[in-house]
């Protein structure tokens, strides 16, 4: 078997299960805290992964925001913020994008075989893409980051990249936040959405840690044996 890198699904969702509204403004569901919590996890990975709908929808940067941490990584002979990646069926990417345009560190798209011509015209002269052969699946994506040098992965969203990670068997390490609100929109994005899930009734997922943070809370899930590895300083 390919080595893969370590991996955290991070997300924060609604007490529903929702990562966002239905409406055009962005929700937030966390807390100043938190988000200096994710910035903490954020600075010990070599690369921050999204599904290009939330580069759609959220424009996000994929940076490390505190300065003291950027510095400790380039103490550490790191770039400022780890790698940015992204998946995409068809290349429907804005060029735009504060996912392309900020940050001066590495920029990966992977895409099927039959979306490289368009990918590579919209976003090639600013990111690296990446043929993934006649589809994305997690696992070969995780290889290959793996053979780039990434071996601690953070997967940010959306909902369907979540189910795809999950249901494939490849997190290591889930850190859901739940938010104390309910969103109620059954047209707003899920955390995930429908499919066949190694973790069920008859197999549940193993709670390692539950901490209060404001007035979220921090729900860590060990998802394979790896997790004890790296906690009991290991390695992966």
């Amino acid at each position: 078997m390919a080595e893969r890198p370590y991996t955290i699904l991070s997300c924060s969702m609604s007490l529903d299960g929702y990562i966002d509204s239905a409406a055009d403004e962005r929700l937030l569901l966390s807390n100043e805290a938190d988000f200096d919590r994710v910035d903490e996890v954020r600075a010990g990975c070599d690369a921050i992964l999204v599904g290009a709908a939330t580069v759609r929808n959220d424009d996000p940067a994929l940076l490390v925001r505190s300065e003291q941490r950027r510095q400790r990584r380039l103490a550490a002979g790191k770039p400022e913020s780890p790698v940015k990646v992204t998946l995409t069926k068809g290349g429907d990417l804005d060029p735009a994008a504060r996912f392309f345009t900020q940050g001066s560190g590495e920029k990966l798209v992977y895409c099927p075989s039959t979306a490289m011509p368009a990918t590579a015209a919209r976003v090639g002269r600013l990111a690296t893409v990446v043929d993934a052969g006649a589809g994305v699946t997690m696992s070969g994506l995780r290889a290959d980051l793996h053979a780039r040098g990434v071996r601690r992965l953070m997967v940010e969203g959306g909902g369907t990249v979540h189910t795809q990670f999950l249901t494939e068997g490849q997190v290591d390490e889930l850190q859901l936040v739940v938010a104390p609100f309910f969103v109620g929109d059954s047209g707003a994005r899920r955390f995930v959405y429908d499919g066949r899930f190694p973790w069920c009734a008859e197999h549940r997922a193993t709670l390692v840690e539950a901490r209060p943070i404001g007035d979220v809370v921090l729900l860590r899930y060990a998802m394979s044996d790896r997790f004890r590895r790296e906690s009991s300083g290991g390695g992966v």
